[in-house]
């Protein structure tokens, strides 16, 4: 069964109640037993939910994978993984990488035992240099956020020792255009609030896996930490991803065009876009991607002041959080999604106040561009009298 045909059909049969094509919303919080441990399978919503059970078939087998397990959250499907740990266990984690998830790992877990090394995993060499005898999981994004750097996920998982788990945040890829347990991962989270929903109405997050004994330990701490998605989000994201493949698609054809013309343009110093033959890691992403996504980030020419005027500026790009809802949306990391980042540590990092990341919808790309290209004009800086060139600063 091929990817878009899984995405609609597969944990979605017929209710069996009713004959309803489409899966209900199964909005109760217990079930009626026929006696004591006798029921069809779920006792309390905690537990389990058939809406919540469709949800998780249908986006395991969109990673090929046997078991997924949903969450409310991104972050606490995240949280999850990371409570397959004990106190004294060491991470090796990307440095670039999500805030939300840089804010749980510092300021969360690490107060609780956990070690936590932050190391550009593009590197193999500082990967191997970074694990310890106690090292567990190795944490890694790819394509990175915000500056959309690629892991090789065959390396990392090249270095993996018996005792160590693989874990890759696949939310910008999505699972239709990398699919990272295939490539050796022993588990793939998402947030499903992301390009899997892709409407922007719903929360939640989902660890994917193919190892029983992984998914029994995700599954308890599901259920006894209790962080689960309502029947109506996972509703609505299993609806959502019923279009992944072709919503991805164009995402990804206009994020090329998107890319391109800011790459073009003399008022931008810099575009992240693996797409783009300039990219540094653009190879890799040929080979372990089938496509590069709908995300871009650029740095404009100029003073940093200059982004966070342009933000607000345009028509199309909403200022807002998050990311792969059909709408387009412009972000400021330093002080949006990466702000729980302390700033030097940012800005070591390469996430300036001048870096914007952009979410790239799927409207008619001649508008976005359009839009784009009115943002960049009302904010170049005024003609030098003597030159009469831009008096952005040079490249």
């Amino acid at each position: 069964m091929k990817f878009a045909t899984k995405a609609i059909h597969v944990g979605q049969g017929a209710d069996p109640a009713t004959g309803a094509t489409i899966v209900p919303i199964y909005q109760t919080s217990t079930y009626t037993q026929a006696g004591v441990g006798d029921h069809k399978g779920y006792d309390y919503a905690r537990t389990a939910n058939p809406t919540r059970s469709a949800l998780e078939a249908q986006l395991a087998s969109l990673e090929n994978a046997r078991f997924g397990t949903a969450f409310s959250s991104g972050v606490a499907a995240t949280s999850a993984v990371v409570n397959l740990l004990s106190a004294g266990d060491h991470v090796v984690v990307g440095d670039d990488l999500y805030g939300g998830t840089y804010r749980l790992f510092s300021r969360v877990y690490a107060r609780y035992g956990l070690d936590f090394t932050y190391v550009d995993m593009s590197d193999a060499t500082a990967v191997r240099a970074a694990m310890r005898p106690n090292t567990k999981l190795f944490w890694l994004e790819t394509p990175t956020n915000p500056l959309l750097k690629l892991v090789e996920i065959r390396a990392i998982c090249a270095l993996r020792q018996p005792g160590q788990l693989v874990a890759v945040d696949n939310t910008f890829a999505s699972p239709y255009f990398q699919q990272p347990i295939e490539l050796g991962a022993d588990i793939v989270v998402h947030s499903t609030t992301k390009y899997i929903g892709g409407h922007s109405d719903a929360v939640g997050g989902i660890a994917i896996t193919n190892s029983g004994d992984v998914h029994d330990v995700l599954k308890f701490h599901q259920n006894a930490v209790g962080g689960v998605p309502s029947p109506n989000d996972a509703f609505l994201t299993m609806r959502g991803a019923k279009t992944l493949a072709i919503r991805m698609r164009q995402h990804a054809a206009n994020a090329q065009h998107v890319a391109e013309f800011l790459e073009a343009h003399d008022e931008v110093e810099r575009v992240y876009y693996p797409g783009l033959p300039s990219h540094p890691q653009h190879d890799l992403a040929k080979r372990q991607m089938s496509g590069f996504g709908g995300m871009v980030s650029f740095v404009l020419t100029g003073p940093q002041q200059r982004a966070l005027d342009f933000a607000p500026r345009m028509n199309y790009f909403s200022l807002a959080e998050s990311l792969g809802g059909v709408e387009s949306l412009v972000c400021h990391p330093a002080r949006m999604t990466h702000g729980s980042i302390p700033k030097e540590e940012r800005e070591r990092r390469g996430i300036t106040d001048g870096l914007l990341r952009l979410s790239v919808g799927i409207e008619d790309v001649d508008d976005l561009i359009e839009d784009l290209r009115g943002a960049i004009e009302a904010t170049a800086l005024a003609p030098s009298p003597r030159d009469g060139r831009s008096g952005s600063a040079p490249r």
